[in-house]
């Protein structure tokens, strides 16, 4: 992460320092992807069983998790390791129970009264990956707002081990959010059973959660298909930007960088700054902290196309991060609230040198399900509004009809709609023969 001056380089080296790395999106992925969906679509559950012997290499007589395992898994773990899971649960309620839409009733004119109800979504799925890490911390960020939704039917997939058995903090963590159901399913297999269904897996409407590239795809092409069901947004590896200052603590920084690049080699870490020397006190403490951390190879792998920046003034550099929209964005600035008006694009804001974005991925109580690969510009993280569907309401009195009617019938007439003219004329002449025959 050798520092490159921002103001030094050309408007194409500029756009390549910020380029990402190619996602997997070729033909092949796309239809080896739509192959398996039509296999599970056409076989249910005898597809599961097999794909999961030939890709996981294990033999599963059950799909769903029995009680017993939700009961082993929780032994498994120590009270340390339950109460963190449970102390996260709790934050991440308390911030999004506020999150839970309210009626909106307004009276537009007179007469008129116009609302905007919510509902849940009937039937979520929620994913879970386990490919270099086990998360248990997205089952909480999928499951907690769920259940504030009010969501009925709430099942979650997550891959099986080689024991055939699905990660016993996962397991735990779904329980301790309210997920009773889970199903030792990965990959696009996963995704194809619950937007469609199966013997064993219920068809939902909306599926949620991170993946790989094939879980990415599945996701899409299910989207796509009225039949299928719809997902929570598209998104890339995951990523950081941090912005520092030469008030920043270099080692705090390194370790923000390093914590996101040990996600994969598929990641990218940002560090723009208005001082040299902190960069360059960032790239040794680099050098320092990973050769420590037993990921190693996927660290490296992100550094490769991770990037310093140097910037003139703090201003480029919130110029540079709303044109890149990361997914976490880190400041490391003095007063970093009086900047947080300049920021137009993230996906999560850590303000300060005490806020890693370590506690967001826990427990802080923000969601870590975020839109990556610059898809801030035009979606939000993950909330309890993704699981609800709003819809509005509107009651005209005689009063209503008489006042917004003849508006009504103008702007149908300027359309051609003579139809939409006659619905509102046959009621305005009803009113008139009514008001008339009082005496």
């Amino acid at each position: 992460m050798e520092p490159q001056y921002w103001q030094q380089l050309s408007t194409e080296q500029q756009r390549d320092l910020l380029a990402r790395p190619a996602l997997k999106n070729d033909a092949a992925l796309t239809a080896r992807v739509a192959a398996i969906v039509a296999r599970v679509r056409a076989e249910g559950d005898a597809a599961l069983r097999a794909l999961t012997a030939e890709l996981d290499r294990v033999q599963l007589d059950s799909l769903e998790v029995s009680a017993a395992e939700f009961e082993a898994a929780e032994r498994l773990l120590n009270e340390k390791q339950r109460a963190a899971i449970r102390t996260a649960a709790a934050n991440i309620e308390t911030f999004h129970r506020p999150q839970v839409p309210q009626a909106i009733v307004v009276t537009t004119a007179k007469g008129v009264v116009c609302e905007r109800v919510s509902r849940p979504i009937e039937s979520v799925g929620l994913y879970v990956p386990a490919g270099n890490a086990p998360l248990p911390s997205t089952a909480l960020m999928l499951g907690v707002p769920a259940r504030l939704a009010g969501c009925g039917t709430r099942i979650l997939c997550s891959p099986v081990q080689a024991n055939g058995r699905v990660d016993a903090a996962v397991l735990y963590a779904a329980r301790v959010a309210g997920v009773e159901r889970v199903f030792k399913l990965g990959g696009a297999q996963a995704i194809a059973a619950m937007a469609y269904g199966t013997q064993s897996v219920p068809k939902v409407d909306k599926i949620f959660g991170p993946g790989n590239t094939w879980v990415t795809e599945a996701k899409a092409q299910v989207d796509r298909d009225p039949m299928g069901a719809a997902r929570d947004f598209p998104a890339g590896p995951s990523e950081v930007l941090v912005i520092a200052d030469a008030s920043a603590n270099p080692a705090f920084v390194a370790a923000d960088l390093l914590s996101q690049a040990e996600h994969g080699a598929d990641s990218q870490v940002l560090l723009i700054t208005t001082s040299r020397e902190l960069g360059r006190a960032v790239a040794a403490a680099i050098e320092t902290q990973k050769a420590r951390l037993p990921r190693r190879d996927l660290v490296e792998g992100a550094l490769a196309h991770s990037s310093t920046i140097v910037v003139d003034d703090l201003a480029t550099a919130f110029e540079i991060s709303n044109r890149y929209a990361p997914e976490h964005l880190i400041l490391q600035v003095e007063a970093p609230r009086e900047w947080l008006t300049r920021v137009r694009s993230a996906g999560s804001v850590f303000l300060g040198p005490w806020t890693p974005e370590s506690v967001g991925d826990y427990c802080s109580g923000t969601n870590h399900v975020l839109p990556t690969y610059g898809f801030a510009r035009r979606y939000s993280g993950l909330g309890v509004a993704d699981f609800v569907r709003a819809m509005t309401v509107q009651e005209l009195t005689v009063e209503g009809i008489e006042t917004i009617g003849p508006v009504a019938v103008t702007l149908a007439e300027l359309e051609g709609l003579d139809a939409h003219a006659w619905a509102v004329n046959e009621r305005l002449a009803v009113a008139r023969t009514a008001k008339g025959s009082k005496p």
